[in-house]
This record gives structure tokens, C-alpha cells and sequence, in this order.
């Protein structure tokens, strides 16, 4: 099979043995991968791949069509469409992902949209439910509404009846992010706009002075994007008399039984929001599997609404 390889911080195409499935596993012919932070990570070798996963493809993210299946694998039959967070090796022709963490690909979503959906729903759906808390009637900021796991959130908040501001660093996004169902503002602008009950966090570092004066009581900030900056201050006394919380996830390294999990609630609460047009995957760019540099190149620039996707077939 061909896979997008990481060598020293370069990127190629290169021919790669295909992988067989194992017990309880399918194989995935790969139609479309969506790119991520991780990603952008990995290739400068800050974010290794969890064992067991390829430490020279990246991708976390990936939707096909089951080609083949391993011993005892019966959710799913030949040919039907899939999609999976993974740990890595999305960004490939082929993929071996276990049944538990695989998802069936709603009719309504195309392979472009399907390819750039696992990673970042779970990740939101997962944020700000199982980690967050959320409820409906709370306030919920989400900072870096434009991008995918933003565009995620968004949605997802407002399905849930939740209030959704979301800071938009470009201007000329913010319209199209305050059409998914928030109050697009800018990053300077949020400390104001509060207090929130529910602060996702997809920017990192800069923002953590803020989010503390921007709680409500009892409010909770979760982590789950470093891009801007690792390291922060945060004012405890602040944190404390607002009875605040600080929660910070991540998805790419969590068992099995913890990815199943998280995939089955999505396919519990959030797919059925898929077919009936409630959730929409704001897909900024398309590129083919050897325009791998191009998309990455892409995805780094910024200022885009939605997700990167490599199509791989």
C-alpha cells in the first residue's frame, strides 16, 4: 500500500507492506483522512504514536470501506462504510482498525466529510459531555470556533441546548462559524462576553488567565489544544472563589475500551444528528494523497473554516 511516511521532519508517499487484521479487526480501504493538530505534532517529532499504532504514517482519523475482516470480527460486514479514530496510519490506502472503535458512516456524509469527522466529534462530543459536563440552558465559550473540532463543539452545543459563544481569530470567518449556531467574537473579546459555564480550550497557554476570570461559579475550563503555548499561570485564588475546574484530555493515546466507549456514545447521541441534518463537516480544502505537503502546508496557514482532508481513493 502507499502511506504518507515521516522521515526527519519530511514528508513522502512511500510503499509500505499491507497490514492484516487481527482478531476482533477490520481492514479499511481508506477513501478520505482528515489532518489534525496531532498531526502537525508528530511530524516534528512532539508527539509520537501510541504503541501499537505506525510510528512513521501519521493520520487519527480516517473513513473507507471494510475490505477484509480478522477472526471473530462480525459488527461489520464487507464493503461497508467506516470511519475510526486511531492512533495512527490514517493518512494511508489501508488501515487496520479494531471493530469496537470503528463507526458506521452516516448515508448523508460523502467520504470528504466522513474523513474529517471521527477525530473531531469524538474529541468534542467526549470534551464536552463526559469531561465538560455541559447541560442544557449553560454557557458555553469555545475558543477557535473555526476549526474542526470548533466547528464540532459549535454544533454540538447548540444541539444540546446550550448558549455557544465561540472566539474566531479571522474576521472573515467569523459569519460563517456564527451559522453552525454561535456568537462568533474575537480572541479579545471573551473575557467580557462572559461568564461562561463551560470553557473548551483548543488554543492553549494564552488563554488560561482569561478563562479562569471568564468563569461562572462552578464553572469548568477543558483542555484539549496546546497550539498556541504549553505552559500557563493561573490565579488559584481566582480559580478557587470561582469553585472553578480545570480538566485537560486526550484522545489519540486512550485504550481500547475507553475509545469504544467514546465511539459508541457518539454513535448513540451524535450520528442520528447526521441523518437528520442537524450536524453538518465544514470541509475548508480537499487534496490528493500525493499533495500531502500541500495540505499540510494548508492546514499550518490557518484562517480556514472547517477541516484538511487527504483523499486516498
Amino acid at each position: 500500500m502507499r502511506a504518507v511516511t515521516i522521515r526527519d521532519g519530511a514528508l513522502s508517499v512511500e510503499e509500505h507492506p499491507d497490514p492484516e487484521p487481527g482478531p476482533g479487526e477490520i481492514l479499511v480501504a481508506i477513501r478520505a483522512a482528515g489532518l489534525n493538530g496531532a498531526d502537525m505534532l508528530q511530524r516534528k517529532g512532539a508527539y509520537p504514536a501510541p504503541p501499537g499504532s505506525p510510528a512513521d504514517i501519521p493520520g487519527l482519523e480516517l473513513a473507507g470501506e471494510v475490505s477484509a475482516r480478522g477472526p471473530g470480527a462480525e459488527r461489520f460486514e464487507p464493503g461497508d462504510r467506516v470511519m475510526a479514530v486511531v492512533g495512527g496510519g490514517g493518512q494511508a490506502e489501508l488501515a487496520v482498525v479494531h471493530e469496537r472503535a470503528a463507526m458506521p458512516v452516516p448515508e448523508t456524509l460523502e467520504f470528504p466529510q466522513a474523513g474529517g469527522t471521527p477525530e473531531v466529534f469524538v474529541t468534542a462530543h467526549d470534551a464536552l459531555f463526559s469531561q465538560g459536563g455541559l447541560r442544557p440552558g449553560e454557557r458555553l465559550l469555545v475558543h477557535g470556533g473555526a476549526g474542526g473540532v470548533g466547528t464540532a463543539a459549535v454544533q454540538l452545543g447548540r444541539a444540546a441546548g446550550a448558549r455557544v459563544t465561540a472566539t474566531v481569530r479571522n474576521e472573515g470567518l467569523r459569519a460563517d462559524v456564527a451559522g453552525l449556531g454561535a456568537t462568533a467574537i474575537g480572541p479579545e473579546e471573551y473575557v467580557e462576553a462572559g461568564p461562561f459555564d463551560v470553557i473548551l480550550e483548543l488554543v492553549g497557554a494564552p488563554n488560561m488567565g482569561g478563562n479562569v476570570k471568564a468563569l461562572a461559579s462552578g464553572g469548568r475550563v477543558v483542555v484539549i489544544g496546546v497550539g498556541a503555548g504549553f505552559k500557563a499561570e493561573v490565579n488559584l485564588v481566582a480559580l478557587m472563589g470561582k469553585r472553578g475546574t480545570i480538566r485537560a484530555s486526550t484522545l489519540r493515546a486512550r485504550p481500547l475500551e475507553e475509545k469504544a466507549a467514546a465511539s459508541r456514545l457518539v454513535e448513540k447521541e451524535v450520528l442520528p444528528l447526521f441523518e437528520a441534518g442537524v450536524l453538518t463537516v465544514p470541509v475548508a480544502e480537499t487534496f490528493p494523497l500525493d499533495e500531502v505537503e500541500a495540505a499540510y502546508e494548508r492546514f499550518a496557514k490557518g484562517g480556514k473554516f472547517g477541516k484538511v482532508v487527504l483523499l486516498t481513493g
